[in-house]
């Protein structure tokens, strides 16, 4: 077995088990999976103010809110990659309405089902859950006009086959607006090998310079780093992968862990969305009258 599909497994297993568990448990062990070490929850941003968000699909696992960058329109077909619960979805869903759809795109058999249990409890049935990798998406090629994902392309070993994927199922014209993790310098070893620190979407993270890289290469116009933060990672995880010489090393050594929210557009225009035209009675002609009104005639 290579090392890529051990990667794999191990995220599989992790969010197998965080997909039983509530937002608050996650929070309160601060990993999701134990009481001992990981980065889950630590980044979450925020949702209770957008329109759409429903607290029972969120697992608190995201690093941003690139639904609220994602420039959603009505009537639009949105995909996210890796999506847990459904939290992202449902947001989207209340920004391309009723006329639009929702397709999410999880690795994680108990993810899929807790999924589609919060869409069916709300009745959404433009939302939909598919069971896969996002390195070999399950979705036809051209078919969406947004992608969003949220701190999930960490998880994934094959990122330039991920954006090669998100090229492939855009329309031209369409777009991304993706959260993520990624460093500015470099992570100690003992991090970087951390089997929690890979399902906490930390060791997995790549340089900056080198996720927007990926982005251009597979043909991406107009990225944009549409928001930034820095991820301060507690001492007292870091002191279960790190001795106490070590973390100072770290902490002297500049490395930053930076949240970002990546925007980026598939060359081509996009094509105009075609709507049945709405009749205005007032415009149609009027039929005349075959006689006086109070005649008999007619």
């Amino acid at each position: 077995m290579n090392n890529d599909t051990l990667l794999k497994n191990l995220v599989r297993e992790k969010y197998s088990e965080i997909a039983e568990q509530d937002k608050h448990t996650n929070e309160t062990t601060c990993c999701g999976a134990g009481a001992t070490g990981g980065t889950y929850t630590i980044m979450a941003d925020s949702y209770a103010s957008l329109p759409g968000y429903n607290p029972d699909a969120d697992l608190g696992l995201g690093c941003g809110l690139p639904t609220e960058f994602a420039r959603i329109q009505p009537g639009d077909t949105v995909l996210d990659l890796g999506s847990g619960a459904g939290n992202d979805c449902f947001v989207a869903r209340a920004e391309t309405g009723e006329t639009g759809k929702v397709i999410g795109v999880d690795f994680t058999p108990a993810m899929i089902r807790k999924a589609r249990m919060n869409a069916e409890k709300r009745g959404f049935n433009n939302v939909e859950f598919r069971q896969g990798d996002i390195e070999d998406l399950p979705v036809n090629d051209a078919s969406v006009d947004v992608v969003v994902s949220n701190c999930v392309l960490n998880l994934v070993p094959g990122k330039a086959k991920v954006f090669g994927e998100i090229a492939r199922v855009l329309r031209p014209g369409g777009h991304f607006s993706i959260s993520d993790i990624v460093l500015r310098g470099e992570l100690p070893d003992t991090l970087r090998n951390a089997a929690e620190m890979y399902a906490g979407c930390v060791s997995g993270a790549i340089q900056m310079d080198e996720y927007l890289a990926l982005a251009r290469e597979a043909g991406f116009d107009n990225l944009t780093v549409q928001k930034q933060k820095p991820i301060l990672i507690p001492d007292h995880i870091l002191l279960e992968y790190l001795t106490e010489e070590q973390l100072h090393t770290f902490a002297a050594s500049g490395t930053g862990i930076f949240s970002i929210t990546v925007y980026a557009e598939k060359p081509g225009e996009k094509p105009e969305r075609t709507e049945k035209a709405k009749v205005n009675l007032a415009d149609l002609p009027q039929a005349k009258a075959c006689c006086e009104p109070g005649s008999g005639c007619c």
